[in-house]
């Protein structure tokens, strides 16, 4: 062990050039194992030793389902208002400004269109970074008008929910979406074109309640909380304990809520099966 030993005494590297480990160079998964970020990436985010879906946002579904990472924004510029003024802990706007400088969003919800694997699909990503994932009424109008688009184009849809549900600060504005949305999609199926839901941890609340349940197909990934209230809420309501795994995507497939699970590293290629057998109708 004598490479060990110090042959001099003290630290002798001066401050100015010592040498920071740069932030987000190691993901920490609940399993406690630490991974390279960037072996998580070249995983689909996803865990390889016990698969654990890593959350994540619409810039890497997008990476992920767009074909060269090649796609079209929809809406891109729209951002929310305060049509009610509202203030708890501090005004709504207030929150809406710091989420935009800390996530580089302009709301909950991209939407794009663009090809994966040669189909031209219609992409509306929620993300959890903002607000929850919070739907207000600039994530109904995006989608809506992602929906119109589709309804157009005569091009598949694919909605990715990832929210905590209705954004409170938008009250009536708000759970208007969860109406406007559901009967754009009603069109979208008169027109027979094609929309499959894919739920990721969480959806919950007034998304589950509207278009996360009304696809063609309602897929998920693997441990996703799905549900309308919280366990907890929904424990205390009861009065009593709840089943093991409740409002997993396990368990709801397993009661009939759910088409299948896809593992995320699967996804593009799922998708693109079973979009090629409905066009083919």
């Amino acid at each position: 062990m004598t490479w060990f030993l110090r042959k001099a005494k003290g630290i002798q590297t001066p401050t100015k050039d010592k040498k920071d480990v740069p932030d987000g160079l190691w993901y920490k998964l609940p399993s406690g194992k630490i991974i390279h970020t960037r072996e998580l990436k070249n995983n689909a985010y996803v865990s390889p030793d016990d698969g654990y879906h890593v959350r994540i946002g619409s810039k890497e579904y997008f990476e992920l389902l767009f074909d060269k990472n090649k796609f079209t924004e929809l809406d891109a510029k729209m951002a929310s208002s305060d049509p009610l003024k509202f203030v708890d802990s501090k005004p709504y706007i207030g929150r809406l400004k710091a989420s935009m400088k800390k996530t580089h969003l302009n709301d909950a919800v991209r939407t794009a269109h663009g090809k994966m694997n040669g189909i031209n699909i219609v992409i509306a990503c929620m993300d959890f970074s903002f607000i929850g994932g919070s739907m207000g009424s600039v994530v109904g109008e995006k989608i809506a008008r992602a929906i119109d688009f589709a309804l157009k184009k005569k091009h598949p849809l694919i909605i990715i929910s990832k929210s905590g549900g209705a954004r409170m600060m938008e009250a009536g504005y708000s759970l208007m979406q969860m109406g406007k949305t559901s009967a754009k999609l009603a069109l979208l199926s008169e027109a027979k074109v094609p929309f499959i839901s894919l739920m990721t941890d969480p959806t919950t609340g007034g998304v589950t309640a509207s278009y996360a349940m009304l696809g063609d197909f309602n897929i998920a990934e693997p441990g996703a909380l799905i549900g309308f209230a919280g366990p907890r809420v929904i424990r205390e309501f009861m009065g009593k304990d709840l089943p093991k795994g409740f409002q997993t995507s396990e368990f709801l497939l397993e009661n009939g809520f759910l088409d299948f699970i896809v593992d995320r590293r699967k996804l593009k290629n799922t998708l693109t099966t079973l979009l090629s057998m409905l066009l083919e109708k």
